[in-house]
């Protein structure tokens, strides 16, 4: 998913040590200082002692340190790329006298075998990404929603953006956040029972998985590294990157089955065509298949089959290159009965556009082979510049940006066809035959879309009705006096709502309209994170920082809860709620987990991840 602008977006990614458009800026406003003779002295610390610092280190110098104020020229994006090339990333273990509200019961040392209580194991709650917990799973019905209460507040510390969707496993709930930090706690109490600090922010969603009949974690973190942890310890256990293009992040959640994980590919390269000099794009989106236990490479099939090359100036005057993008920012849909999966794909990011970027593809999980795919928006290139004044590195194309950031969910209709369920930014949600290379059964709009609009992160289903959010973030925008610098400000008016549609024929069966932000500012009404269902009732959190649970056969509002607040948290640290985005409400064992913060585009920053379970 893009971003609305550049200017808007909070720091979020590192870039790999080989970049060389980091290399550029470093020798560019660094290394006159950091490389010279006067240097030697200690007073300017040399390369080699930069490279002794973890990235995050520099980051933070550059952002908030002693060189704030020579780092101030380079954008958000420069600054963290800069961080990445100089610093060395580790992978630590905390030690357990420096974690604080550490566990002490020694007989839940270890976690209990996956399936042995009850869990929400990956993003989609199951192979099919229905983002729906049975009853038996969930141990919360309908009638027990009203009672919900906080039982519980982690904070994460250096932390403004809480994104990745945490699991519950054995008895643990697994969560990761901004800073790197990786943690298992007691799903009950919240204490720690250890923690891990990867190379950077943990932006996937986790997966619960095995590996030599032990359990443990694998997700994604935003300089485009998957990670397996020991899920007893927080032991890496490996590290590897599937794409190896400077830009490569993982946004998707890895989808374990059978010893293999499955991964999609995306990039933050659409965002630095900001930059006149970028040469945008090279980047290609793609979808991998792990070996769970080594992280070995099985296959991986490019969502774009012809590698980019020089093409012809834009109409700007832009050398661009291409045919890009195209990424992967889902999890995939698995029918291991028929050796398939099913991916989603974002927009092309230079010319020329190419036939699988905005579409559904069908590969064979046995070896990646493309079986089918279709295309909803045609000629769908285009990049952040493409919202700038004179549009540099803009492609001809200038399309609307109208990605799948949704995974596809799977299931099966009454007269027992399937159907695969497809929610796109154009505010369009689908219902297509997996059987009929994606034929339409039928469709129906919610909204505008856009660019940080339609729907965003995902939909759920309970197998009757399909229940999906709206997006649809809208911006007052305001030229400042005698310049033609723009600011930039959440419409509180605009955007938001959920959708509820049967699954067999798209009928509309009820909608409900945002609350609204009454007088918080800035607020932003729109639904952007990720749905979720039990028997009964559908969650849905909105950028205003509440999250709300609705009924299933009317879409009442049933249950409200305001994130955006203080907490006295358990392990100490001072916690706050936000806006909620992306990561949509996890539920297991009578508990619900939910994160709170996320201030891109000028929201509501938080650290907090929440604990909800039924008051007796």
């Amino acid at each position: 998913m893009r971003l609305y602008l550049a200017l808007l977006i909070a720091p979020m990614c590192t870039w790999a040590a080989d970049d060389p458009y980091a290399a550029q800026l470093f020798q560019k406003h660094c290394a006159a200082c950091h490389e010279s003779a006067a240097g030697a002295n200690g007073r300017i610390p040399q390369v080699s002692v930069l490279k002794t610092l973890t990235p995050g280190a520099i980051q933070k110098i550059l952002e908030s340190g002693v060189m704030k104020t020579q780092a101030a020229p380079l954008s958000a994006d420069e600054r963290l790329r800069v961080a990445s090339f100089l610093g060395t990333a580790v992978t630590l273990e905390r030690k357990r006298e420096e974690i604080a509200n550490l566990c002490q019961s020694r007989n839940q040392s270890t976690v209990r075998q996956p399936g042995a209580a009850a869990s929400w194991s990956n993003w989609g709650a199951g192979l099919a990404n229905t983002r729906f917990q049975s009853a038996k799973e969930a141990g919360i019905e309908s009638q027990d929603v009203p009672r919900l209460t906080l039982k519980w507040a982690f904070a994460f510390p250096d932390t403004s953006t809480m994104r990745s969707q945490p699991t519950v496993s054995g008895g643990r709930v697994f969560a990761g956040g901004q800073d790197g930090s990786v943690y298992a706690l007691d799903a009950v109490t919240g204490c720690v029972y250890w923690s891990t600090v990867v190379q950077s922010q943990v932006r996937s969603g986790i997966t619960v998985g095995e590996i030599a009949a032990k359990p443990a974690i694998f997700f994604g973190d935003s300089a485009g590294y998957i990670y397996a942890l020991d899920g007893n310890t927080g032991k890496q256990l490996w590290k590897m990157r599937p794409d190896e293009h400077a830009a490569s992040t993982v946004a998707a959640t890895p989808v374990f089955h059978q010893g293999r994980l499955y991964i999609g590919s995306a990039s933050r390269e659409e965002t630095l065509s900001i930059a006149p000099a970028y040469p945008c794009c090279t980047f290609r989106g793609s979808e991998s298949a792990l070996d769970a236990a080594t992280g070995k490479v099985l296959w991986k099939t490019y969502t774009i089959a012809e590698t980019p090359r020089q093409r012809p100036k834009s109409k700007n005057g832009a050398a661009l290159l291409g045919p890009s993008g195209a990424g992967v920012w889902t999890a995939p849909a698995l029918d291991p009965e028929r050796d398939t999966m099913y991916i989603t794909t974002g927009d092309n990011y230079s010319d020329p556009p190419t036939p699988m970027s905005d579409a559904v593809a069908a590969l064979r999980m046995s070896t990646g082979e493309i079986l089918w795919s279709r295309q909803f928006t045609a000629k769908d290139a285009w990049n952040s510049s493409c919202q700038l004044p004179g549009k540099v590195n803009c492609p001809d194309s200038d399309g609307p940006d109208f990605d799948f950031a949704s995974s596809a969910i799977l299931t099966t209709l009454p007269n027992g066809r399937r159907v695969l369920l497809l929610g796109q930014k154009s505010a369009v949600i689908y219902g297509v035959d997996p059987d009929r290379r994606g034929q339409t059964l039928w469709q129906a709009r919610i909204g505008e879309g856009g660019t940080v609009g339609g729907i965003e992160w995902g939909s759920a289903t309970d197998g009757r009705n399909v229940y999906v959010a709206l997006s649809d973030i809208r911006f007052q925008v305001e030229r400042k006096p005698g310049s033609n610098d723009r600011s930039y400000q959440l419409d509180a008016t605009k955007g938001g709502g959920i959708f509820a549609f049967r699954i067999d024929n798209g009928e509309r069966m009820w909608q409900t309209p945002p609350p609204g932000c009454g007088d918080r500012r800035p607020c932003s009404p729109a639904q952007s994170a990720a749905v979720t269902a039990i028997p009964g009732v559908v969650w849905s959190g909105a950028e205003d920082g509440h999250l709300r649970a609705y009924s299933t056969a009317n879409g009442k509002i049933i249950w409200d809860y305001d994130t955006a607040r203080e907490y006295k948290t358990v392990n100490g640290l001072p916690g706050r709620g936000g806006a909620i985005d992306v990561a949509g409400p996890v539920i297991a064992g009578g508990m619900l987990f939910t994160v709170s913060g996320y201030p891109a585009r000028g929201s509501l920053p938080g650290n907090v991840l929440l604990a909800f379970g039924v008051d007796k």
